[in-house]
């Protein structure tokens, strides 16, 4: 793009003293110090044809003397007029079927359709303009349109209480860490199939010879999904991955930290007096799921600590540590890698690593874990739970059974 606007710059300082011959000679100069291509290029930043810079570079191969200067030059006001002098409305038809929500009919024929500049040419054929795709293509550079892609930007409604949540985490981040105590992040990452399925990105291959993969990302059902869970811990920067091959329900999630416990965390901390969970507040791990707080009962009961948990407010999951720590970094490490099996995923996820010291931990799980569990209301009671005195659904402790709270 910067040579298309060095070229379009060049033409503008010289316009004013080119005659016509001297101006397609000028473009066609251009075009072959750019070569394949260049043509384009140069009509698009000078809006001298293609024609005419064909024209002019078979003018400039020439080996005999160059013809007289009036040769070829039309008199002032001569020669074709351009389609959008002619045509007053083309200019406004095309904006309002680009842009139709914004400038013209919501009803537009094209309101629901791929905007090709092919298919807007033919609805602008049918509306009664002469124009071609290549025009239409022109006519939305000068207007300053773009092929763009969606950017995520948009959060959704925010709770208003959101910035004193993220402070309220912190603190009790700060708090944990100072005596020594873990604090985790965890969360599930985006389900995977398994299988030789294309998997985004792409890897060093001998030339010509691309990994063959799938055509159709249909499940295998003796495969079925990888279901990967995640815990993240901060101080120390590692992590513990278990890939399930059930489903994703609060079991499963609890199941995920009491392995990390056992395999990691008793070791990292062994004079750990209390945990802290920060976790979104959806899905397994949802603040309003009953199982969720069953099982960390359980888990409570069995190492003997209270537990608290600290969800992230709505609309801010991708805030969570985990997310751009650990599970970041493990979709880089296997990108242009078809996941075959479970054995793979689990290799690949536990073969992940930083420049600044990342150490991750993975396992396959293969227990079940049904879903539409009824948790009654009795269980629920059970469940020795002090809430916070902010936000007490988001910010809440689980103490072990018989103990009493503080």
């Amino acid at each position: 793009m910067h040579v298309e606007a060095a070229i379009r710059r060049r033409f503008e300082l010289l316009e004013k003293n080119l005659d016509e011959r001297t101006r397609r000679l000028v473009a066609a100069a251009e075009a072959e110090a750019l070569g394949f291509g260049g043509a384009s290029v140069v009509s698009r930043a000078t809006g001298v044809s293609r024609r005419s810079i064909r024209r002019g570079l078979i003018e400039l191969r020439q080996t005999s003397e160059p013809r007289a200067s009036s040769s070829g030059i039309r008199q002032p006001g001569g020669g074709r007029k351009k389609t959008v002098d002619v045509d007053p409305t083309l200019k406004s038809d095309l904006e309002q079927l680009v842009n139709p929500t914004v400038r013209g009919d919501p009803e537009s024929p094209l309101r629901w359709t791929c905007k090709s500049i092919r298919r807007l040419a033919e609805e602008l054929k049918q509306m009664g303009h002469q124009t071609s795709h290549r025009m239409v293509s022109a006519i939305l550079h000068d207007l300053g349109y773009s092929l763009q892609a969606n950017s995520k930007t948009l959060e959704g409604a925010g709770h208003p209480d959101r910035d004193a949540q993220f402070g309220h985490i912190n603190r009790q981040v700060k708090e944990y860490q100072s005596t020594g105590d873990p604090v985790i992040s965890v969360d599930t990452k985006k389900k995977e199939l398994v299988g030789e399925f294309k998997n985004g990105g792409r890897e060093l291959r001998p030339q010509g010879m691309p990994e063959k993969v799938k055509v159709h990302d249909f499940v295998i059902p003796e495969l079925g999904r990888a279901i990967p869970y995640g815990v993240f811990d901060l101080a120390n920067n590692s992590g513990w991955v278990s890939v399930g091959t059930d489903h994703d329900t609060s079991s499963f999630a609890v199941e995920t930290i009491r392995r990390w416990w056992k395999s990691m965390g008793a070791e990292d901390f062994p004079n750990a007096r209390r945990l802290l969970i920060t976790a979104d507040g959806g899905g397994s791990n949802g603040s309003r799921v009953r199982l969720w707080k069953v099982e960390l009962q359980k888990l409570s009961d069995e190492l003997g600590m209270p537990i608290s948990v600290c969800h992230l407010p709505p609309g801010t999951s991708k805030w969570n540590k985990i997310e751009h720590r650990l599970f970041s970094f493990i979709s880089q490490n296997w990108r242009g890698k078809p996941l075959v099996s479970h054995r793979v995923i689990v290799n690949l996820i536990a073969a992940t690593t930083t420049k600044a010291g990342l150490k991750v931990r993975a396992e396959l799980d293969t227990q079940e874990y049904p879903t539409g569990l009824k948790i009654t209301q009795k269980e629920v009671r059970k469940v020795n739970l002090q809430c916070d005195s902010f936000h007490g659904e988001w910010n809440y402790t689980i103490h072990p059974a018989g103990e009493g709270r503080n």
